[in-house]
């Protein structure tokens, strides 16, 4: 859980990294401006970590599973090489996605005003400042963002499916307990994690208003990282001991 934990941590950085300190310095500056492949470095780079995220949430769901429903098995599987090699295969796989919608928007024509009405480039946002109309495109990255949203929340609700057949024919009530502990850190990250992405990427971005895309994106690109350092430190019991020192100070 610990080395799931640490590479979930490595992933929230760099996720974070590709947008907030470029939405930081256009607050304060007067100049609030982004060159065009500066635009879509920072959208390859933000949906593909934000991609790879999606990626390893499923695999620590399937790790959570394998905890709970095969106990026994879980240090003969979930080996530290085993643990690197999926945060691998997350990693690949998170980058390799989102080329061909990148391409696709980059060779749309772009006549202007040129006014990105959003606090990361996103494609909605693009392909809105488009000369011309291009549904093709827009159906399919629509498309794609549905079906990787829905498949990877799929296979955790499939792991999780199985973690509640297992945990309810636990008989005792503090094993039960115990085990629904395991899960609680994940499935609060996944909550909030996914159902901002589904309400900004599922939906048509144009039936959304600027305004709540804008608050959609913050949530999802920065609460996550705030929230999970206290979502996942308090559950370690040093962490929790610290803080009540500090409270009591």
């Amino acid at each position: 859980m610990y080395i799931f934990s640490g590479d979930f941590a490595f992933l929230e950085i760099w996720y974070v990294s590709s947008s907030i300190p470029n939405m930081l310095v256009n607050i304060l500056s007067e100049s609030k401006t982004i060159t065009f492949s500066g635009c879509f470095l920072q959208f390859y780079f933000f949906f593909s970590l934000g991609t790879t995220e999606c990626f390893f949430l499923s695999v620590m769901a399937y790790d959570r599973y394998l905890a709970i429903c095969r106990p026994l098995h879980y240090p003969s599987i979930m080996t530290a090489k085993f643990c690197m090699i999926l945060f691998c295969v997350c990693c690949v796989s998170g980058f390799l996605c989102y080329p061909v919608p990148i391409v696709l928007i980059s060779q749309l024509p772009f006549c202007g005003p040129n006014i990105i009405d959003q606090i990361v480039c996103d494609p909605g946002t693009l392909l809105a400042l488009a000369c011309v109309p291009a549904p093709s495109t827009e159906l399919i990255c629509y498309t794609f963002n549905s079906m990787t949203i829905f498949g990877l929340f799929l296979s955790i609700l499939g792991s999780y499916t199985l973690v509640l057949r297992a945990v309810l024919r636990v008989p005792s009530g503090t094993g039960r307990t115990k085990a629904f502990s395991t899960c609680t850190s994940h499935l609060m990250v996944v909550s909030l994690f996914y159902g901002s992405l589904m309400v900004m990427f599922v939906s048509p971005t144009s039936r959304n208003p600027a305004e709540m895309q804008k608050i959609v994106t913050l949530v999802y690109s920065a609460v996550p990282l705030l929230l999970n350092l206290f979502i996942y430190g308090l559950r370690n019991k040093d962490m929790k001991d610290a803080l009540k020192k500090v409270l009591r100070l």
